[in-house]
């Protein structure tokens, strides 16, 4: 019986790079959601709050990312073998629940207000709104590139997105309400904006909860790790075989391969080879097995 274990250290690298984008961001959203806030108070725009309560589940969201990529990078320890990393993914988790949950609330205020459309300010809403778009188009440029290999850094720019949409529909029913007196307007971008935030977050709902259910990665075909397997040369069967994600960018696999009286060490290197070249597999667990092999009553040629 064999194993191999090869642990990938590409995680690691823009570990930095991700912080200090974080951190540039954190500063500018808590800035302008101040600012947000107080003018749509004074402007008497729905929308203008709710991007400013949207900016403030930015802050808390981008400060929770941070924390994440922080302790992602503590050592492993024998309680917790695999380090810290799916804290990230938990951030995402939260990330995207958050924003649902405000989508909701947006709903709520918007229809009360669609009954009995309330004073606006609408001059007042653009010029506010417009500050707060540029604040988030910076704030997606710093964190782009990061965002295609983390799910927590996408998290933190999908954030950004929506609140930059908000800004938009803000703008936009500022412009109404400023050149034609529809009061009605704001709520009903204020809806639309709900539903755009809960469009984008579901994706990330979704991929977040797959990775906390050890489920395949969506660019893993199981059927085929398997099928290529069974082509190296000494291989007889392939069993148990699982692919799961430990955080984004970090797949591991385990697997029991039946091998007959095959030589063993050069098979284990050939599997090694093919699955960290083919599928981008780094951290691998497998165990070599002869013919007939029991394990706790299963044969495993069998199972």
């Amino acid at each position: 019986m064999g194993a191999g274990h090869h642990h990938g250290h590409g995680h690691a690298h823009g570990a930095h790079g991700n912080r200090r984008r974080l951190g540039v961001v954190l500063v500018l959203a808590a800035v302008y959601m101040v600012a947000e806030a107080v003018g749509g108070y004074l402007a008497g725009s729905l929308a203008l709050l709710a991007d400013a309560g949207h900016m403030l589940s930015d802050v808390g969201a981008l400060a929770l990312s941070l924390f994440a990529v922080w302790i992602a990078h503590r050592p492993a320890t024998p309680q917790r073998t695999y380090g810290y990393h799916r804290t990230e993914i938990l951030a995402a988790l939260a990330n995207g629940a958050t924003l649902i949950a405000i989508s909701l609330f947006i709903f709520v205020e918007a229809f009360q207000r669609l009954r009995e459309p309330q004073p606006v300010q609408g001059a007042l809403v653009m010029w506010i709104a417009a500050g707060g778009l540029a604040v988030n188009l910076v704030g997606m440029w710093v964190l782009h590139g990061g965002r295609g290999d983390n799910l927590n850094i996408r998290g933190a720019w999908l954030h950004m997105l929506t609140d930059a949409l908000g800004s938009v529909g803000a703008l936009a029913g500022g412009a109404a309400v400023w050149a034609f007196g529809w009061y009605w307007a704001d709520p009903a971008v204020s809806v639309l904006i709900g539903a755009l935030v809960i469009y984008a977050s579901w994706g990330l709902l979704r991929e977040s909860v797959a990775v906390l259910l050890e489920g395949t990665p969506s660019h893993i075909d199981l059927h085929e790790v398997r099928a290529a397997m069974v082509q190296v040369d000494g291989v007889e069967a392939v069993h148990d075989l699982h692919v799961w994600t430990i955080t984004s960018g970090m797949e591991a696999m385990s697997g029991h391969v039946v091998v007959g009286d095959s030589r063993r060490d050069d098979i284990l290197a050939e599997l090694h080879r093919l699955l960290h070249d083919r599928f981008g597999l780094h951290h691998l667990t497998i165990q070599l097995e002869p013919r007939g092999f029991q394990e706790s009553g299963c044969i495993t040629a069998g199972c």
